[in-house]
């Protein structure tokens, strides 16, 4: 990306070790073992893989998170070297998740807690400037793997708020699933919250509601008027709801080879827009075509700001 940025776009959160294993017909019987066809060891979690896109596209950031002690620590923080020197060390294994991929591209996921859910408040503040440039954007991710950090939503939004940041907030799914209890529970940070990026299946169950535009509009007007909700559909595309507006950009056909991250990697060109002082327009389709870029290669690959312009001229 050649053009001049003078704001940074921070991501917060689960960055942690992904373990690839593909393909997997069937799940082993207890007591036998499996052999696989592939396997790749790599950085990952929501805010890695947004990080590590951010990278690739050469788009001011920050990765802002914490370590664990052993032996994957530092392999992990190898990948983020221009950030991790500032990252909190905790006596801890590092948090790994074990992808295993199934012949219809489906994954299933299999984790332990590691150091992410030792994530506090305190730690990402330490890691922000105490006034944002204008234009600074934050993005917590892993909302609820990040446990620890999670109980200090609430503030931690009001001080990034107070700091000057346009935050973004990519919860994720639930691992015991949406109830009331929580939904209420996260109410408290969401005027706090500018842009909410989520899933179909996330917008529906956040938003409590049959259909996914209302869903979609009720956690809008619940946010802090200055963004808006958006809904990653996958192959359908995205939208964005925003107050007395309803944007959609569709998504361009690729063959699809891997798809793990691929919301993270929308987050990471949707962000990059704005970062740029592009249109909510513009940024959907800044998303949707990194997301198709990254699912449609392997070794995974982003686009420059030049291939990026082209594509979607090119639609």
């Amino acid at each position: 990306m050649d053009r001049i940025i003078s704001a940074t776009l921070y991501v917060a959160g689960n960055f942690n070790v992904d373990l690839i294993m593909s393909t997997l017909h069937q799940w082993p019987e207890p007591g036998t073992e499996t052999m696989l066809e592939h396997s790749e060891l790599r950085a990952g979690g929501s805010a890695g893989n947004c990080a590590l896109a951010l990278a690739a596209m050469h788009v001011p950031h920050r990765a802002v998170a914490n370590q664990g002690s052993d032996n994957f620590a530092g392999w992990l923080a190898e990948r983020f070297a221009g950030s991790a020197s500032d990252w909190p060390r905790y006596a801890c294994e590092t948090s790994l998740t074990v992808c295993f991929t199934h012949p219809d591209k489906e994954r299933s996921f299999i984790s332990n807690q590691g150091h992410i859910v030792q994530l506090t408040a305190e730690d990402v503040l330490l890691q922000l400037p105490l006034q944002a440039k204008p234009g600074d954007i934050i993005l917590l991710c892993g909302t609820f793997l990040c446990t620890t950090l999670l109980q200090a939503y609430p503030s931690l939004l009001a001080e990034l708020q107070q700091r000057g940041f346009i935050v973004a907030v990519d919860t994720g799914w639930p691992p015991d699933g949406w109830s009331d209890a929580l939904r209420q529970q996260l109410s408290a940070w969401l005027p706090y919250c500018d842009y909410l990026l989520l899933n179909e299946v996330e917008t529906l169950g956040f938003g409590a509601r049959p259909v996914l535009q209302d869903s979609a509009r009720a956690l809008m007007q619940r946010l802090s008027g200055k963004g808006g909700c958006v809904v990653k559909c996958g192959s359908d595309g995205a939208h964005l709801w925003a107050y007395g507006t309803h944007l959609q950009a569709a998504a361009r056909p690729v063959t699809v080879i891997d798809t793990i991250g691929a919301g993270d990697s929308f987050n990471a060109g949707f962000l990059s827009a704005l970062l740029c002082g592009e249109s909510h327009a513009a940024a959907l389709e800044w998303g949707t075509e990194v997301a198709a870029h990254a699912i449609s290669s392997s070794p995974r690959e982003y686009p420059d700001w030049h291939k990026l312009q082209q594509r979607i001229k090119e639609r």
